[in-house]
């Protein structure tokens, strides 16, 4: 029998406290991947096919508040009270049960995004990790960051790259139960480097990651093609960031984001994020680059697009992209 979530936690939780302290309170940045994550070898443990790189977001994430509650759990997300029947509802009482120390135990839970929310800015990373460390802290359990990472795991995958700032790096891992399938962090800054966040639409994707996911997977005959593109542009990315050698570094991005987004359009039936105007974007870049001025993009499961430019160039994105919200990911 394959490991299940409740036995990953009992493991990394042997002997760690059970009572609640008073409250616990965690930010998380969101993570933009450079080098995707796409496709589960475990649907259970969330375990990945392939290892992936990402960017966080700096001070763009999810915090989180959580404290004992009597009778029910309560949620609320950005000042409102949440249905408990919502998606975000469900998605976090499943992960809270794996943590109750008895049916008894419930919850208070006071989140909020400085990101769209469930429209591919990887919020669900940001939230599912600000809450794993929150949880870390009501409790006292003072778990090192390789444990949080396989955790904010079980929430949601990418959520394992957003304990940590910078550049960061998800194993893929072997093993059946996943202890070997954790994000660490590189070592590596890059001050000047600027993400741009263009939003398309805030509007909650029709179709989540996880079944776009496991449909791209199960149909899409580019699929097959997928791994050995991640181990490329892996190395790829990690000698550019390295030698600081920004054009390597944005073109293995983009090529990355679209060799993804082309195996969901090749699947049955096709998994389309993009709108015109996440087109119209697209095309803008790559006749800006033509043009002269460095700058690559990257986009996740959705239609929204993250620049990639130096703080150098700053000015010239910001007059190609007007509203663009610019991340300076390495400041203070």
């Amino acid at each position: 029998m394959n490991p299940s979530k409740q036995d990953v936690v009992r493991r990394i939780l042997a002997g760690k406290p059970l009572e609640p302290r008073e409250h616990g309170v965690a930010f998380a940045p969101s993570n933009i991947a450079l080098c995707k994550y796409w496709g589960k070898r475990d649907e259970e443990l969330n375990l990945p096919m392939t290892s992936s790189l990402s960017l966080s977001l700096g001070k763009l994430g999810s915090s989180a508040r959580i404290s004992a509650s009597s009778g029910i759990d309560r949620y609320e997300l950005n000042g409102v009270a949440v249905d408990p029947q919502s998606s975000f509802a469900r998605r976090t009482k499943t992960f809270l049960d794996l943590f109750r120390p008895d049916p008894g135990t419930h919850f208070n839970v006071v989140a909020e995004n400085t990101i769209p929310t469930a429209a591919g800015f990887a919020s669900s990373a940001s939230g599912f990790a600000a809450l794993t460390l929150a949880l870390d802290k009501l409790f006292g359990w003072n778990l090192e960051r390789r444990n949080l990472s396989i955790l904010a795991r079980l929430g949601s995958g990418s959520a394992c790259r957003s304990v940590y700032e910078g550049f960061v790096e998800w194993h893929a891992g072997k093993s059946p139960d996943g202890m070997d399938s954790f994000a660490e962090r590189l070592g590596n800054k890059w001050p000047e480097l600027r993400m741009g966040l263009v939003v398309i639409s805030e509007a909650e994707k029709a179709v989540g990651s996880r079944p776009a996911m496991k449909q791209t997977v199960e149909t899409s005959p580019l699929y097959a093609a997928w791994p050995s593109k991640v181990v490329h542009d892996l190395s790829e990315l990690k000698v550019a960031i390295a030698d600081r050698d920004f054009n390597r570094f944005g073109r293995t991005a983009e090529s990355n984001a679209l060799a993804m987004h082309a195996t969901m359009i090749a699947a049955w039936p096709a998994v389309l994020y993009w709108l015109p105007e996440s087109v119209a974007a697209m095309k803008r870049v790559v006749a800006l680059r033509a043009e002269g001025l460095p700058l690559y993009f990257t986009m996740d499961a959705g239609p929204n697009l993250k620049l990639i430019f130096l703080e150098k160039d700053a000015d010239a994105v910001t007059k190609a992209f007007p509203a663009v919200q610019i991340v300076a990911p390495f400041e203070p």
